[in-house]
Parts: C-alpha cells; structure tokens; sequence
C-alpha cells in the first residue's frame, strides 16, 4: 500500500467513524463484528491513529513495537473482561486516551522506551476491555479477536504511515493534528 493510499484511507476512515458507535449493535458475526468495531467509533479510531502518528518520532523500537504494544494492549483488555474482570472508568479511560494520544502528537514529546510502551498498552487496554465486552451473543472468539486485531493494526499503520509523511513536513502540521485531536477527544468527554 503506497503512502498516499494510507493518508487518504486514513482520512476517510476518521470521516466517516461515528461518536458513539463504539459499542453493542455492530454487524453480526465474530470476523466482521471484530473488523467493524474499531473503525466505527471516533474514539477507537482517533486513539489508535494518534498512538500510530505519534510513535513515528519515537526511538526506532518504538517505531517498530508500537503496533505490537496496541494489539497487545487490546488483547489484554479484552483477555480481561473475557474473564470476567471488572475494569472500571472504561469510558473515562478510552477518551482520557484520545485526549493523551493528542497531547503526546501535539507536544512531539520523546518517551524513553519503557514509558512510552507501557502508555501505549495501559491505553489499549481500555480500548480491548470495551471491544471484549461488547463481542457479540453468538460471535467465535477466535474469529472476533482476529477481526479487531487486524482493524487496530490497520489504523495504527496508517497513522504511523501518515506521521512517516509528515516528517517531511513542519512539525506545525503534526502539532496542529494533535492539537485537533485534544479537541476531538474534550468533545467526546463531554
């Protein structure tokens, strides 16, 4: 996929996400319940391409772990309401996570390693915990965490495609997408 084609999916990815259909009511079926999940809710989709355009002016692990730091995350959180633990400030922790992502991207501050990682996961986790407890009444487990794994995986690439871009660029433009990020994530607070 050419960096052009990850910008423009990307951009229509963030156009057409919903606020609030990141919970119970997706398609039926455990892949494509899975798939559908972290494209239709802002709040998924802004944290996750956040982390991805963020991660892009990290170390290089940090670059080339973030996407397994996500998935990792997400599986945790799901692993854990799969199991019947309770994890509360669900909603709380999803958007404090969009907020945090924004306030990473539009400060471009550096993390050593251990720190940025372990955000990147506590992050996710919320985001997991909400996808496993909202997986569908008859879905194949399996088949459910393959389908938002990938999802989380796309967006997370084509935000770290976009922040590869901008690089190139003024880092206003990256400041200023983060900045636009924060907003997105107070408007969901509220």
């Amino acid at each position: 996929m050419t960096r052009s084609t990850k910008i423009f999916l990307t951009i229509g990815l963030m156009l057409t996400a919903t606020t609030a259909a990141a919970h119970p009511g997706h398609a039926e079926g455990g892949f494509t319940s899975g798939l559908l999940h972290p494209l239709m809710g802002l709040d998924h989709l802004l944290a996750m391409a956040a982390v991805g355009l963020w991660s892009m002016r990290q170390s290089t692990f940090m670059k080339r772990g973030t996407p397994l730091f996500v998935v990792g995350g997400m599986l945790l959180g799901a692993g854990l309401a799969w199991g019947g633990l309770a994890l509360p400030g669900v909603e709380t922790g999803i958007t404090l996570s969009v907020l945090l992502a924004g306030v990473l991207l539009a400060t471009l501050v550096k993390l050593p390693l251990a720190v940025g990682a372990s955000l990147v996961v506590v992050f996710m986790v919320f985001h997991g915990f909400a996808h496993g407890t909202e997986m569908p009444a008859g879905a194949t487990l399996a088949a459910y965490m393959a389908g938002f794994s990938m999802a989380t995986l796309a967006i997370t690439f084509a935000g770290a495609g976009l922040g590869a871009l901008l690089m190139k660029t003024d880092s206003r433009v990256t400041r200023g997408i983060g900045a636009a990020i924060v907003a997105s994530g107070a408007f969901l607070a509220s």
